[in-house]
């Protein structure tokens, strides 16, 4: 009996891990050890500096990008074009959360990349002197196995741990009631 206690117990496990994974838990076996992960694209861009204070500016820069301009756009600052080799400087609003994490999508030629923008946390109103710069390379990795948010595949999942756990419990239950008779 006690197998059977371990196997449900293992199943449950799996499925704990799975649905955590499905829901976006972070996983210390996929990420990598240097910094945070980036969309590789065609074009390279970069936040210059990557953590500024509310109300404070950023300098946007796209590289590779053969249009004649790109754009780039944030929850933080209006969307800006970026003539093609130029840079631009946008000022962040001064509205925006202390210690809040902002994407800013660059767009060329209808392909989009994004990259984090940091909110500096407590009273200093100073920007660090930090950068983030995504460059040109190759596409490999995940393979395209992390391309968004899909709620019919999440629901999906959800549904069938969910049946996992009511099923391993009727069938733990049931015997256990059969062990007493």
């Amino acid at each position: 009996m006690s197998a059977i206690r371990t196997a449900s117990a293992a199943l449950l496990a799996t499925g704990a891990v799975g649905a955590a994974l499905a829901f976006g838990a972070p996983s210390t076996a996929a990420a990598p050890a240097a910094g945070p992960q980036q969309p590789v694209t065609s074009f390279g861009f970069a936040i210059t500096p990557a953590t500024v204070a509310p109300g404070g500016q950023v300098t946007l820069s796209v590289s590779g990008c053969d249009a004649s301009f790109a754009t780039a756009s944030s929850g933080v600052f209006d969307t800006v074009s970026i003539p093609r080799g130029q840079s631009v400087r946008v000022t962040v609003d001064r509205d925006a959360r202390r210690g809040a994490v902002y994407s800013v999508t660059f767009t060329c030629n209808n392909e989009n990349g994004s990259a984090d923008l940091t909110i500096a946390g407590g009273s200093t109103s100073r920007p660090t002197t930090s950068s983030t710069t995504v460059s040109r390379g190759v596409r490999g990795g995940l393979g395209g196995s992390v391309a968004g948010w899909d709620a019919g595949e999440i629901a999906a999942g959800a549904g069938l741990f969910l049946a996992a756990g009511i099923g391993t419990a009727y069938v733990v239950r049931r015997r256990a009631a059969a062990r007493r008779h």
